[in-house]
């Protein structure tokens, strides 16, 4: 029994001193030029829609939810969102490329189709990130209209 009461509090101990390691935080203070809502002016219910359901992965501005400060939690969500913003950032989007951007597009286009983005992981916590399906049908029609005029 002895062992095991050892073992409890090194892995305590162990679980406490993670927390006083840091995490890289997602919030630029610079002003996004680039930004894909600015470059291309997007309607005010698009925008919204892409704060909501997509920005906090896929942006130099992540909103931190009170669990992110606990660690491992943390770290899983600085992984999460840098392979995010790897794939797409938002906040950099309108210094893409025109063929990237045409790419990136598309590829948007499929995902909401599809139902793969936003990721189900995601709204499952987050239940607001959710799209309907006028949401889906709005957002892609936006999507396809860039599209469209981008040659």
């Amino acid at each position: 029994m002895k062992v095991l009461k050892r073992i409890g509090l090194v892995i305590l101990v162990i679980l406490v001193g993670v927390q006083f390691l840091p995490t890289r935080n997602n919030q630029s203070t610079e002003a996004p030029t680039a930004d894909f809502i600015l470059s291309y002016g997007a309607p005010e219910s698009i925008g919204n829609i892409l704060h909501t359901s997509c920005y906090n992965c896929h942006s130099n501005n992540t909103d931190y939810p009170w669990y992110s400060r606990v660690q491992p939690v943390g770290w899983f969500l600085e992984s999460h969102i840098n392979k995010g913003k790897e794939e797409l950032n938002f906040s950099e989007f309108g210094s893409y490329s025109v063929r990237r951007q045409k790419s990136k597009l598309k590829s948007m286009v499929n995902q909401v189709k599809k139902g793969e983005m936003p990721l189900s992981s995601y709204t499952f916590i987050h239940r607001d990130a959710r799209l309907s399906q006028d949401q889906k049908n709005a957002l892609t029609d936006y999507l396809d209209s860039i599209l469209d005029n981008l040659k």
